[in-house]
C-alpha cells in the first residue's frame, strides 16, 4: 500500500518491494510476479547476454531475511520506536516499519511487523553475505535487550 501511495503521488512508471513484488501502474497497482519475468526476459534479450553476464553488470549485494517471535504483551510500535531512537544518527525511514541506512559501510537493515503473523520481520543488505548476516544479528540482539527492559 505504501509503495501503490507513493508510486501514484509521483507518476512513478515502475515500482517494487523488498520481497521482489514488481508493480507496473500501465498494467495494475498490484504486485505481479509475471510482469516483473517478462520485464527480466525482455531486458535480458535486449542485452544479448547470458543471464550469468548481465549479473556480472551489477554490484553484488547480499540479503539477510529474518524474524523474531512476538508475544501479545510486546508492544512492537514501542519496540520499532526504540530501534529508530538507538540509530538516530542515521538515515532513517519509517514510511513502513523503520529502515535504517548506514551510509558508511553501504548496506541498510529494515524492519517491519508483519500484519498476518506475530513477528518483526528483519531484513538487512549488505555488499558480502557475513557482513549482511552480522548486521541482522546485531539489530536482532538490539531488540531482544529492548523487549527484555
Amino acid at each position: 500500500m505504501n509503495v501503490v501511495t507513493k508510486m501514484k503521488d509521483t507518476y512513478a512508471v515502475i515500482g517494487g518491494e523488498g520481497n521482489g513484488g514488481i508493480i507496473v501502474p500501465d498494467f495494475h497497482y498490484g504486485r505481479d510476479a509475471l510482469i516483473g519475468i517478462a520485464l527480466f526476459l525482455t531486458h535480458l534479450a535486449k542485452s544479448k547476454l547470458k543471464a550469468s553476464e548481465l549479473r556480472k553488470t551489477y554490484p553484488a549485494y547480499f540479503i539477510s531475511k529474518n524474524k523474531i517471535e512476538l508475544t501479545p504483551q510486546i508492544n512492537v510500535d514501542q519496540v520499532l520506536e526504540k530501534v529508530e531512537q538507538k540509530y538516530a544518527s542515521e538515515k532513517i525511514n519509517t514510511i513502513d516499519g523503520v529502515k535504517i541506512d548506514f551510509e558508511n559501510e553501504k548496506e541498510w537493515v529494515h524492519l517491519r511487523k508483519s500484519n498476518t503473523e506475530p513477528i518483526i520481520r528483519i531484513y538487512a543488505e549488505s555488499q558480502n553475505e557475513k557482513k549482511a548476516n552480522q548486521l541482522a544479528q546485531r539489530i536482532i540482539q538490539d531488540i531482544q535487550t529492548i523487549i527484555k527492559s
